[in-house]
């Protein structure tokens, strides 16, 4: 919130005096002290409504929410009774929002009904309805109306912009930039958001708008898949935070994000203790869907892990603080060999949404446990409309998800050259995001393409190096799913030829040369002579002619 310039009235208060010493910590950010200073100058003399803000504001950061609306409360009340209506009107606003924010939608809209009230008396033009247009544009959405909204948020961006008010400003472009992006128009929403986060990078803001910007244009990130830019916007409210030790207001969240972007980029360890800091913080602030999603977060890492009662645990706990499990409980029940409940669970979860971002979260889930069940047809439909989103909405990131999930679904149609065709697209993009488990497992999509093939060498190469990546991660059930695929492979095949063994021993029994084997099978002729040498020592004969006689004793040709 905006504050009058103090220094009028500065001058008439003691340097030594607590006022002084409140305004001075508030001004450095030391929110503690100033808590400390402006309550001890409160008991001393009522606060008029500046310091009051300045109070609140303390203690928002703090984490103490309760004493954050009672103050603003107050402050709303000494511009009342000042006959500042205009400033009261920002106070009613505020109180609004974050009861909003907290789930208390009775006593929000009665804030947002009063501070209507109290504008009709006000001038045609004030900033104060910029504001105001804020919550209408949440009503909006809530309403489905998102032309409307985008309208209603440009609209009080441009009142911020003629007021220079920079709070209105940003916040204002926030929301629209985040209403274009459900309405899938992804580039126009982010370029907003971006814009209202260089008001924050250059400390036009006040501390709160800038607590909610660095989440909202996160959110806005994480939403539509633009994970680059969501590092680069956790890793500046990690600074952010960093400078300003005594807050609790946005260092939950912070930290929630910040194990998102560590689960993503590998360091799974790392991720596993700040989400459990997350927690910790978040309930510090009651913020309680935040601590959900720090142990929706725990969970995720912990099955990956492998450690699916701890796992459970936490999920089980998210949800009692209000957070969706899924697709995360789902994923697990499949990961346990539970089909059926993964099956029905995220089909719950799908059939209860109409969020497209929503929906983006769970089909992939919803097309590897279809995969897994066998229902190829359901996997199928989840696939088109992953496809349908992604292409809709663009970014590289979304195309990588949609392209994996086409890479599972083609494979297991038979169709191994468009599953490899698509496992590459989104490896390509992983290993640019430096996101490593999703890497490796687009890379044993692209090995199991490879043999399906008859690129024994290929797949040999994806699946190492998928595994390699899995256990240096610890995802555990992911290396077993390796060994089993690889160990399956070799049961097929007693004799111990690959199936590209298999294809140049035929040809070989053909009578065709080294060569000529090459140029059918478009292999070179070192690696002709390679599979012709592990051929003989496989079967254990000395030539040629002995290893056609093998191969027709072993019933791997037919007459």
């Amino acid at each position: 919130m905006r504050h009058r310039d103090p220094r009028a009235r500065v001058c008439a208060v003691a340097l030594d005096s607590p006022l002084h010493r409140g305004r001075e910590c508030y001004a450095q950010r030391a929110w503690f002290e100033a808590w400390q200073a402006l309550s001890r100058a409160d008991q001393q003399a009522p606060l008029e409504g500046d310091d009051l803000e300045r109070l609140a504001m303390a203690a928002y950061l703090l984490g103490r929410d309760d004493d954050y609306l009672q103050t603003l409360d107050r402050a709303h009340g000494s511009y009342l009774a000042a006959g500042d209506n205009q400033r009261a009107v920002r106070c009613a606003f505020w109180l609004g929002l974050r009861l909003y924010l907290r789930g208390d939608g009775g006593r929000a809209t009665g804030w947002f009904a009063r501070a209507h009230r109290l504008l009709e008396c006000q001038p045609p033009d004030c900033v104060e309805r910029g504001y105001l247009m804020l919550s209408v544009v949440s009503q909006q959405v809530a309403a489905g109306d998102l032309d409307a909204a985008v309208a209603t948020a440009a609209a009080a961006a441009e009142i911020g912009d003629r007021f220079a008010d920079a709070d209105l400003s940003a916040s204002a472009r926030q929301l629209e930039g985040h209403v274009l992006i459900e309405q899938g128009e992804v580039a126009r929403g982010l370029a907003l958001l971006d814009e209202a986060m260089l008001a924050v990078a250059t400390g036009e803001l006040t501390p709160l708008v800038s607590g909610l910007a660095y989440c909202n244009a996160i959110d806005g990130c994480q939403l539509s898949f633009a994970l680059a830019r969501a590092r680069e916007w956790t890793d500046a409210l990690t600074e952010w935070c960093a400078e300003q030790p005594d807050m609790v207001a946005f260092s939950g969240v912070c930290l929630v994000h910040r194990a998102e972007i560590m689960q993503l980029r590998g360091m799974w360890a790392e991720a596993l203790q700040e989400a459990r800091r997350a927690f910790d913080r978040c309930r510090q602030g009651r913020s309680a869907h935040a601590a959900g999603l720090a142990l929706y977060q725990q969970g995720e890492v912990q099955r990956l892990r492998g450690e699916f009662a701890a796992a459970e645990e936490a999920y089980r706990r998210a949800s009692r603080c209000g957070c969706d499990p899924q697709p995360g409980l789902a994923l697990l029940r499949a990961a346990q060999g539970d089909l059926p409940a993964a099956a029905n669970a995220v089909a719950r979860a799908l059939g209860t949404t109409a969020d497209r971002w929503q929906r983006v979260r769970l089909l992939p889930a919803g097309v590897e446990i279809a995969l897994a069940a066998g229902d190829v047809e359901a996997a199928r439909r989840a696939c088109a409309e992953l496809d349908e989103i992604a292409g809709h909405c663009g970014g590289d990131e979304l195309d990588a998800v949609a392209a994996a999930a086409r890479s599972a679904l083609v494979l297991a149609q038979g169709d191994a050259r468009a599953a490899l065709v698509a496992a590459r697209r989104a490896l390509q993009v992983w290993q640019r995001a430096e996101a490593p488990y999703l890497a490796a497992r687009v890379r044993t999509l692209a090995g199991l393409a490879c043999r399906a093939l008859g690129d024994d060498d290929g797949s040999r190469l994806e699946l190492d190096a998928a595994r390699a990546v899995f256990e240096q991660l610890g995802a555990m059930p992911d290396v077993a799913r390796i060994d089993a695929l690889t160990s399956a492979a070799s049961a097929a095949h007693p004799h111990g030829l690959t199936p590209r063994e298999l294809q140049v021993l035929r040809l070989v029994a053909a009578g065709k040369t080294n060569k000529a084997i090459a140029g059918e099978l478009f292999l070179s002729e070192k690696t002709v002579d390679r599979h012709v040498s592990n051929i003989l020592a496989k079967l254990d004969v000395p030539s040629r002619t002995a290893a056609t006689a093998r191969a027709y004793e072993l019933q791997l040709i037919r007459s």
